[in-house]
């Protein structure tokens, strides 16, 4: 077969997932890179290629590159939770680190993980996706480019230049005019100059063509059929236009590079096609007086697993609840949502939140990463393997999470709390995710970003200020209580407002009021409770639950 049978596209995951959405270290440059990828080949036997262990790159992040110990671990960690493993083993390393004690302890328990060397190298410099670069910023985006791309059909107009990672466009960008240094970072050091330059005859291992399928993966002539990149450049209809020898069994450096040109195309499953071609959604009704139309486009009727995505934007004042098999393992992205109280009551792969106000949402178990960017007042409720924040201002979290919060650059009084609330299906759905209740970094966030270390950016939630949160729908399910419970001073304060609430029964009923004083102190209750409604904006949220004919069974639909 011919290779214009063959599509390949840059994957979505390691960009929406793994890219950090700071600026990287300056020291993962590729300079530096090639001197890992060299350096890890000449310590194979101590735990450095073609697996990396922890303690390996400990050594070379800090010794090296003078990162920080926890960062070093953060890059490690991301790219580590982007593997594929099983539930299962995702719960027994967290009992294996909840029985931890000391610091020691853990990073005794650390030494024993190790990553894919090559993919860990890709990984590092796709962390250039974010650099903030002096030309982008005085010319504006470099993108779009004659080279035979379309305009992303985005949202709205301008939404996409600020968060690359949900940009299909900007990935399939990044990997085209980097495909020579990506392919270059994977050569076996001999196949380099002294000076790192290629030669005419520089050769490219099977295992490098391999590593390159952490970004890159097709089809063969519009199959249903997904293939990693290795299997369809070792097809052998394909050897002579992928520059593949059986003789020597490597590929050909700038044969391998024209043909992976010649066939990459926009990703089918990617943001762009979701939006252009995706199943339209109605599960947001249009509020009445207003010219905002909502907007939910899913492709799970078409992708393959993994390949799921959601994106909902411009839902207005209203309830929105799902519990769905369309957003079962899914990318979520919610974007430019407003005075709406969102849940979505499945097990998620990622949720990124994006120009939201004055909002609320209750997400099911997120596999990986939870993102929130240019938010303002709006409270989270999840279970997560990781949160990360941007450009946030008065919002809260309420979190249950295995890894330290993140918060990036550009935050203003960020509050964190504890996980608060449960819904039937919620343990159900965290044994399908790998989520477990310890251990829980809810409280022990990291500030990663340069312009400020300043602890004062975020505040731990009083107990006095505590609340549980009720879900309003009914569902099927086993889980009747908060996974894990509440850490004891929420509890405690819990327990003293009951107490509170008792001695009031108690002194009402106690008061031997008639039949017309009773009459008159309950309608004296009910205004004042009225007043507090709409002064705190829960009668809002109290109407929008009345949905336009269904009854409250909505999340199940």
């Amino acid at each position: 077969m011919d290779q214009s049978g063959v599509l390949l596209w840059v994957k979505a995951e390691p960009f929406i997932v793994g890219t950090l959405q700071i600026p990287p270290p300056s020291k993962f440059s590729l300079h530096y890179l090639r001197k890992i990828s060299t350096y890890v080949r000449t310590r194979a036997t101590e735990g450095a290629y073609p697996r990396l262990y922890w303690s390996t790159w400990r050594h070379i992040a800090c010794g090296k590159l003078q990162l920080a110990k926890d960062l070093a671990w953060l890059y490690f960690e991301i790219f580590d939770s982007l593997s594929v493993r099983t539930p299962e083993e995702r719960l027994e390393w967290s009992e294996i680190l909840s029985n931890c004690i000391t610091e020691d302890e853990v990073e005794k328990q650390r030494n024993q993980v190790s990553v894919d060397t090559l993919q860990f190298l890709l990984f590092l410099y796709i962390q250039q996706l974010n650099k903030v670069s002096l030309r982008t910023s005085l010319i504006g985006e470099e993108w779009p480019s004659p080279r035979n791309r379309s305009r992303s059909p985005d949202l709205t107009e301008k939404s996409n230049c600020h968060n690359k990672n949900w940009n299909d466009y900007s990935h399939q960008a990044f990997v085209w005019d980097h495909l020579s240094d990506l392919l270059e970072l994977l050569l076996d050091p001999e196949q380099l100059t002294t000076s790192f330059h290629l030669t005419r005859s520089s050769l490219v291992s099977q295992e490098a063509v391999v590593a390159l399928s952490f970004l890159i993966e097709g089809t063969v002539s519009r199959t249903r059929k997904i293939y990693p990149l290795h299997e369809l450049a070792l097809w052998q209809p394909l050897h002579a236009e992928s520059g593949f020898s059986k003789i020597s069994k490597t590929f050909s450096f700038y044969k391998l590079e024209a043909w992976l040109r010649s066939c990459l195309t926009g990703n089918p499953f990617g943001t762009s096609a979701c939006l252009k071609s995706g199943k339209k959604l109605a599960w947001a009704h249009q509020v009445e007086g207003t010219t905002k139309r909502a907007k939910i486009a899913c492709n799970t009727h078409v992708a393959p697993r993994m390949h799921g995505m959601v994106v909902m934007s411009q839902v207005y004042k209203q309830t929105l609840a799902k519990s769905s098999d369309t957003l079962l393992g899914a990318h979520v992205k919610i974007h430019r949502c407003n005075e709406s109280f969102i849940y979505l009551l499945s097990p998620l792969r990622s949720v990124t939140i994006e120009k939201c106000r004055n909002s609320t949402f209750v997400l099911g178990p997120v596999e990986t990463t939870l993102h929130l960017h240019n938010c303002d007042n709006v409270k989270v409720i999840a279970v997560c393997h990781r949160l990360s924040i941007s450009s946030t201002t008065g919002c809260i979290f309420h979190i249950l999470t295995p890894t330290r919060p993140l918060i990036l650059s550009g935050n203003q009084t960020v509050t964190f709390a504890p996980f608060h609330t449960h819904y039937p299906m919620l343990e159900d759905h965290m044994a399908r995710t790998g989520l477990a209740t310890v251990p829980n970094y809810w409280d022990n966030p990291m500030i990663v970003c340069r312009e400020n270390s300043d602890a004062s950016v975020f505040r731990l939630l009083p107990p006095c200020e505590f609340y549980v949160f009720i879900i309003p729908f009914e569902m099927e399910g086993d889980t009747t209580e908060i996974p894990g419970g509440l850490p004891s001073a929420y509890q405690k304060a819990l327990g003293q407002r009951e107490q509170k609430i008792q001695i009031w029964q108690k002194t009402v009923k106690e008061a031997r009021l008639t039949k017309d004083q009773r009459k008159q102190f309950q309608v004296l209750v009910e205004n004042k409770f009225y007043e507090w409604l709409i002064n705190t904006g829960h009668r809002q949220q109290l109407d929008s639950l009345v949905p336009p004919a269904a009854g409250s069974k909505q999340a199940a639909g």
